[in-house]
């Protein structure tokens, strides 16, 4: 099977390109509202806070310039998750280019990725597990650049990348962990000269300052949430076998589509690598050194360790799998190969598409949009202004914040109550302007809309 570079490169840009319209339009005509990890960001996004109560400010920053960009058009905030994931394959293709002398093998590394649900079904939500993923793909690439050419400019953006990867979300820690443990490697066998990565040091801490001086500000609030949820404070001994091993299991139940595809494009699983090549044991670091950290983390602490949480892990899975078997790939068979790609691409959203439409119970069927309407009919009939500010919840509050025409700022429950009263914190978003979403309403009119207890305040 013989495939000229241009006619690869088009099968690419035709696959890419596809990708994004696909799945950033049967999210956008099958749900109703927006999934709540991006109604949330959303929320918090206001300001450009340097975090949040639940994450870093990477993954509320992105849908914030997006909400900037076009308001409430819930498509562009699929749009949104879709660029990361194919910015993440492109440095995945670029990336394993360095590695194959048959370029197809770098297409293969790309495609075999739809093989991983987390690429394809999971993506119409942005959220921190989409917001690390051209993070974590780029600082493998800068770092496998700076290890290779040991030149400033590349272990720079090693740095940069690596940090916000950490602004993203902290399990990206794990990544860097098993990146030096590679590093310590190569000083031992004296292959590499880490005098110039010391500026990816600098460029790291640089970068993370700010956010660090915002945690010690806010009591570490981002960490303690992590914590909770991996319930280590309930875990019992059993915890401490139990969880470990039904990751390892979902993680085997993950991969079946991907070993599937690999089926039909490898002629024999035979094994011949030699332990010395830095190429392997730098793509065995990056893919089995962070899932070894996770399992381990869970085995001695006992913590649950979520799926979703593993999203960018396998990001280089199928550059390692065409590196060891490259050898026994059958040019032959790519043609069939193709075919269940092909069948996977469709299938992916096909089924998305139908468990949207038949499933009515889900947070993306959530009727925000009414909701707002009818609280913005409410408000045009009692009140001549136009509505400011929205207290209550990320998910309830934030959604008429989204909604509502205005554009209201959403503030949090917590923070009518933080260092000052009700009434203080009143006159700080103004008397005259704010929605209180099922919160005490001494300060205005109650209206009951959808079960919601609805408090306005305007001016007559």
């Amino acid at each position: 099977m013989e495939i000229k570079k241009n006619d690869l490169n088009k099968i690419l840009t035709i696959f890419l390109i596809s990708h994004v319209v696909i799945w950033t339009l049967v999210p956008s005509i099958s749900n109703d509202n927006l999934p709540l990890d991006v109604i949330e960001a959303i929320a918090w996004s206001d300001g450009w806070p340097m975090g949040w109560d639940k994450h870093p400010p990477l993954s509320s920053w992105f849908p914030g310039i997006f909400f900037q960009i076009f308001g409430n058009q819930d498509w562009s905030y699929y749009f949104l998750s879709q660029l990361f994931v194919i910015l993440s394959f492109i440095v995945v293709w670029k990336f394993s280019l360095d590695f194959f002398k048959n370029k197809i093998f770098s297409l293969l590394s790309v495609f075999l990725l739809e093989g991983i649900y987390f690429y394809n079904f999971t993506t119409p939500e942005f959220n921190v597990n989409v917001c690390q993923l051209p993070f974590w793909a780029l600082s493998v690439y800068y770092c496998w650049e700076g290890i290779k050419r040991n030149n400033y400019v590349d272990w720079l953006l090693f740095g940069v990348f690596a940090a916000l990867g950490i602004l993203s979300k902290y399990l990206f820690i794990y990544l860097l962990v098993a990146v030096d443990i590679f590093f310590i490697y190569l000083i031992i066998k004296k292959q590499f000269n880490f005098k110039k990565s010391l500026i990816s040091l600098v460029s790291f801490f640089l970068i993370l300052i700010p956010h660090i001086i915002w945690l010690s500000e806010n009591d570490y609030i981002t960490i303690i949430y992590a914590l909770d949820r991996t319930g280590i404070e309930d875990s019992n001994y059993l915890d401490h076998l139990y969880h470990p091993f039904i990751f390892l299991g979902k993680q085997i139940g993950i991969l079946i589509p991907f070993f599937v595809m690999s089926l039909f494009a490898i002629s024999k699983f035979k094994i011949k690598f030699k332990l010395k090549d830095k190429k392997l044991l730098f793509l065995l670091a990056i893919n089995f050194v962070p899932i070894i950290l996770i399992f381990l983390t869970s085995l001695i602490m006992g913590a649950k360790i979520r799926t979703m949480w593993m999203t960018p892990f396998y990001l280089f899975s199928g550059t390692l799998l065409v590196y060891i078997f490259q050898q026994q790939i059958s040019l032959k068979k790519l043609k069939y190969f193709f075919s269940v790609f092909l069948i996977l691409f469709i299938l992916s959203p096909a089924t998305y598409l139908y468990i949207s439409v038949s499933q009515t119970d889900k947070r993306t069927d959530y009727p925000g949009k009414e909701i707002a309407n009818l609280v913005q009919e409410k408000w045009d009939n009692n009140f001549t202004n136009t509505i400011k500010s929205v207290v209550g919840d990320e998910w309830h509050a934030g959604n008429l914040s989204y909604h509502l025409k205005s554009k209201p700022k959403w503030y949090s429950h917590s923070a009518a109550f933080v260092d000052k009263s009700f009434d203080d914190f009143i006159e700080t978003i103004g008397k005259d302007g704010f929605i209180i979403v099922n919160g005490e309403c001494s300060h205005g009119v109650l209206f009951i809309i959808k079960n919601n207890n609805i408090c306005m305040s305007g001016k007559k």
